[in-house]
């Protein structure tokens, strides 16, 4: 299977987080928004629920033999499981039960979102009150307990979706930030030391690994400067990021990843209420899009096949109503790339 082939089928997509507490009206509403191949359906992360529905949260809950309790600076490690932990748990079951329910008979790509080693090396405190960034035996221990963590995860999703081709995301949006040095410490006085570029590499690649040998990837931030080509030796298959974030910069990157075969998932519709004028036309959504392939002198015919439309970043600071017009939209501004390429 060819790396392009990955993610055909796939136009378009949602980032991960969906606004509300309603884990069947989550399921429901990215199920029906890609029906028909419009798009790749995802498991909903509802933060609004509180800690252990969040992201750092959701992915302490997939850790294997390390645990973790929220203190009022966030979630910190801990000795043995305890309430937030099992309430992390008991919400990712409570919304794998929805998403099976609404994908009855599935086949097709299914993306399941978990928070990588890096971002959450980066959030989660030891038990002194420092991030664990700051210990790279804790970072290494981390990463491999992820990854135990994400097979048994993906092997559970794929009983439950026997028909569905799972696919792992990565959420990375601090990755940026440890490579250049740039995490701030407890105290916000100073910042922690840069990690080294193959430590990170090696991390991400171990741990995208957990989605198997036949496995399809990606990983996602809405950051700046996201480090394209780092990941892709890392094995992404795919990588997103907010559109409106390039810069001319990145834009050699980006070239040689479409060349080579990665899918690029950008984030093009606006993830927020607020930000949302314009919102009723999708051609216009994508036109940036095709501004730059003909600036990196890509071939049109190619934009259908090597990228995916999403909204800009997660959706969970959205109202409901808004989220289901930025998925629907994320469908229709993919259908104009595909029928109008130039």
């Amino acid at each position: 299977m060819s790396e392009k082939s990955k993610f055909s089928g796939c136009p378009a997509t949602g980032i991960g987080s969906m606004p509300g507490g309603d884990a069947r009206e989550a399921a429901k509403t990215v199920t029906g928004s890609f029906a028909d191949g419009q798009g790749m359906p995802y498991l909903a992360e509802l933060p609004a629920r509180g800690p252990g529905a969040d992201m750092i949260g959701r992915s302490v809950g997939l850790l294997v033999e390390m645990y973790g309790h929220v203190e009022p600076s966030g979630w910190r490690i801990s000795d043995r499981p305890g309430r937030d932990t099992r309430r992390a748990r008991s919400w990712l079951g409570e919304d794998l039960d929805a998403l099976e329910e609404f994908t009855q008979g599935y086949e097709g790509l299914l993306k399941v979102q978990a928070v990588g080693p890096w971002t959450l090396a980066a959030a989660l405190e030891l038990r002194g009150g420092e991030a664990m960034l700051a210990d790279a035996g804790a970072c290494r221990d981390l990463a491999g307990s992820l990854a135990e963590g994400l097979r048994a995860h993906l092997a559970e999703v794929r009983r439950r979706m026997p028909g569905a081709n799972v696919v792992l995301q990565l959420d990375e949006p601090s990755l940026t930030a440890v490579l250049l040095g740039r995490v701030r410490s407890a105290s916000g006085y100073r910042t922690y030391r840069a990690v080294d570029r193959q430590v990170v590499e090696s991390a991400l690649r171990d741990v995208l690994a957990a989605a198997g040998e036949d496995g399809t990837t990606l990983v996602h931030s809405c950051a700046p400067e996201v480090p394209v080509a780092l990941l892709r030796r890392a094995g992404a298959d795919g990588i997103s990021l907010d559109f409106s974030l390039l810069t001319e910069r990145e834009e050699e990157a980006i070239g040689e990843a479409v060349e080579g075969g990665t899918q690029l998932f950008l984030g093009v519709v606006p993830s927020t209420d607020a930000a949302s004028e314009g919102l009723s036309d999708p051609g216009g959504s994508v036109m940036g899009v095709r501004t730059l392939w003909r600036r990196l002198g890509l071939h049109p015919g190619t934009l259908a096949e090597s990228v995916t439309i999403t909204p800009s970043c997660g959706l969970a600071g959205a109202s409901p109503a808004y989220a289901r017009t930025a998925l629907a939209h994320s469908a229709r501004a993919a259908r104009s790339l595909a029928d109008n390429p130039e």
